[in-house]
């Protein structure tokens, strides 16, 4: 290996290790924390939208939402309400049912066999402690069915084995 190139080698290598070094911040320095503490974070927003109106003429209620400085995960428990960024679950209920189910991903809420009239979903993002961070709700009319809507089933053929 020529002198130029061993000596550019070193030189790039010194280069790289000044770098990760600057990055590793020692304690007492002016450098940001690698991880934010929870209580620097930002409050959590939940944006939900009015369901889907194909869908809704016909019955199907589909909700989507998105969320702010909050992860919707499946975790759970005193520990995972130390992470950061922020993780969640959404307690859904609808109307005013006494009952309330955890949603715990991102995907749509979707909702069938809800009676023609005015409804309310209650969406809230709980924390993984089930902790209540924000909330929002969603009203919407199911609309009546129309006979032509209904599904048809074919009852003139049946099945020899």
């Amino acid at each position: 290996m020529s002198l130029a190139i061993r000596n550019l080698f070193v030189f790039a290598s010194a280069g790289f290790f000044c770098i990760a070094a600057f990055g590793q911040g020692e304690a007492g320095t002016d450098h940001p924390p690698a991880i934010l503490p929870l209580e620097s974070e930002k409050p959590v927003k939940l944006i939900a939208f009015a369901p889907l109106a194909e869908p809704l003429a016909r019955g199907v209620v589909i909700i989507q939402f998105r969320t702010e400085h909050a992860r919707i995960m499946p975790v759970f428990g005193k520990a995972a309400g130390d992470v950061s960024p922020r993780l969640g679950h959404l307690h859904v209920t609808v109307d005013d049912w006494k009952g309330t189910w955890a949603h715990s991903s991102e995907d749509p809420i979707i909702l069938v066999g809800l009676t023609p009239g005015t409804h309310r979903v209650l969406l809230e993002v709980a924390d993984p402690t089930h902790h209540i961070l924000t909330s929002t709700t969603v009203s919407f009319i199911v609309p009546e069915k129309k006979s032509s809507d209904a599904p048809q089933m074919d009852v003139g053929h049946t099945l020899k084995p």
